[in-house]
């Protein structure tokens, strides 16, 4: 056989990925070029190309990938060490059979495992694996993996491992559990009702609930066992309830399990946890750069509704249910009684309905619901708020759950209403009770048509019958 047959069995035979790929085909190019062109060589090159893709199969090092790292490592009460090696890595050749040895001898004891940490990169970088091969002793606290710097034989290897086993040992009988107990499940895998409106997503899931929704979502890629992530948990839940409530869920908060969901982990790049990243339809995810406290979270969530909602319908109070509905959704209910039409025309009460709609604009993020009606249309509702039949235009701003209200003291204009709207915002201004501490009766009338008013008709008097000169003979 001719040395470019040879060249060409040991390139097609490298089929791996990453450096063994590369090496292979270095092999054939400097096969071809010396010459060599025996069948034996080609097929030497092709046993030795396809066999460092798995040192560990048919041996009691159990091999560990990312869908099965949390369960079989982090969630296990037992003791393990973990190599992370590359398969085409010298030394993590030489020290397979010595790893193998030592975990025939600890079966039992302690779970010898091994991460192929050039194919499943995403799970050695969690743990800061720069070279091969890397050690790591997973004891009583699985969030803080130790450095193994013994030496690299069976005997050593051994040697360590009985040796964590007896100080994790020690630290059970002291009381003390050494930190995260990884046997204990997390209120996520528990299904904690507080975390009911935190969406967990999965690589099945994913792209048909965020890719494909007009919704914003902000979603927390974790891991178990990261202690970042644990402290975010809490916070994440209650901005998820309460970004829920505020947006009418528009805008949501959802969970990816990084360690098990590979496929999302790999397309967004995740290298680090806990990592937050904002999808909005149309658009490429970008990453959350903020605080990581429930008010931060929810801040930043409705800062995302509003920058992507329409601003607030203007509505005029035409039956109860208006009112009702529009003040129990929203924190403050903005309501103007304008001049009778008959005062302003329709040109009038435009500019002022204008001058609400620019406010509201403003203020959507506040998400406040905006109304309002005409002055004697709703004579009880005007009484309740201390506005009383005269003084139009006339706003006032009413907290529905707490039954208070605030008056607009300054003009009925862009910057008057706006000073009124900034102090309510920042908690400052006086308030007073609605009175009766509930809505009135509101009474159901016609919408406005948009139309100026027109004066009511007035029946002529016939006069025909009347005796003006008898009217002349009375005397005064």
């Amino acid at each position: 056989m001719s040395s470019g047959h040879g060249g060409e069995l040991a390139a097609a035979c490298a089929g791996g990925s990453g450096r063994s790929g590369t090496r292979a085909a270095a092999t054939a190019t400097v096969m071809g070029a010396l010459g060599v062109g025996r069948l034996f060589l080609g097929a030497v090159s092709c046993t030795f190309f396809l066999a460092v893709n798995s040192l560990y199969s048919s041996s009691d090092v159990i091999e560990l990938t990312p869908t099965n790292f949390n369960k079989e490592v982090l969630q296990s009460a037992s003791l393990w060490l973990v190599e992370f090696y590359a398969p085409w890595c010298g030394h993590c050749q030489r020290l397979t059979p010595e790893w193998k040895k030592a975990a025939t001898a600890l079966k039992g004891v302690v779970k010898v495992g091994a991460v192929d940490a050039d194919k499943h990169q995403s799970l050695g970088g969690q743990y800061g694996v720069k070279g091969f091969p890397t050690i790591k002793i997973f004891g009583a606290n699985k969030n803080k993996a130790e450095d193994y710097q013994g030496g690299r034989t069976s005997e050593a290897i051994v040697d360590a491992a009985l040796s964590a086993t007896r100080s994790m040992v020690k630290e059970r009988l002291s009381g003390r559990s050494g930190g995260y107990s990884s046997g204990k499940q997390s209120s996520r895998e528990s299904g904690d009702t507080d975390k009911k409106d935190v969406v967990e997503l999965t690589d099945d899931t994913f792209d048909k609930n965020v890719l494909n929704s007009d919704d914003v979502w902000l979603v927390e890629f974790y891991a178990p066992w990261c202690g970042h992530c644990k402290n975010l948990e809490p916070e994440w839940a209650a901005a998820a309830t309460e970004v829920k409530e505020q947006t009418k869920g528009k805008v949501k908060l959802a969970a990816v399990d990084a360690t098990v969901n590979q496929m999302l982990t790999g397309r967004y790049g995740i290298r680090g946890f806990p990592t937050i990243k904002i999808f909005q339809k149309g658009e490429d995810p970008v990453d959350y750069d903020g605080g990581r406290t429930r008010a931060d979270i929810v801040t930043r969530a409705l800062d995302l509704f509003s920058d992507n909602a329409p601003p607030p319908e203007l509505l005029e109070v035409i039956n109860a249910d208006i009112l009702k509905s529009t003040c129990e959704a929203h924190q403050l209910c903005i309501i103007a009684v304008l001049p009778h039409i008959l005062d302003t025309g329709a040109s009038g009460r435009n500019s002022y309905l204008e001058v609400m709609l620019k406010m509201a604009e403003k203020y959507k993020k506040k998400m406040w619901g905006w109304l309002w009606t005409e002055a004697g249309a709703q004579s009880d509702l005007e009484s309740s708020l201390g506005i009383g039949g005269f003084g139009y235009p006339a706003m006032a701003a009413v907290n529905a759950r707490k039954m208070k209200f605030a008056l607009l003291k300054g003009s009925f204009s862009e910057q008057g209403i706006n000073e009124f709207l900034r102090e309510l915002s920042v908690g400052r201004g006086s308030t007073a009770p609605v009175a009766g501490g509930a809505f009135p009766k509101i009474n159901t009338v016609e919408p406005w048509d948009g139309k100026d008013g027109e004066l009511p008709v007035e029946d002529d008097i016939d006069l025909s019958d009347v005796d003006l000169d008898d009217w002349e003979k009375d005397e005064l």
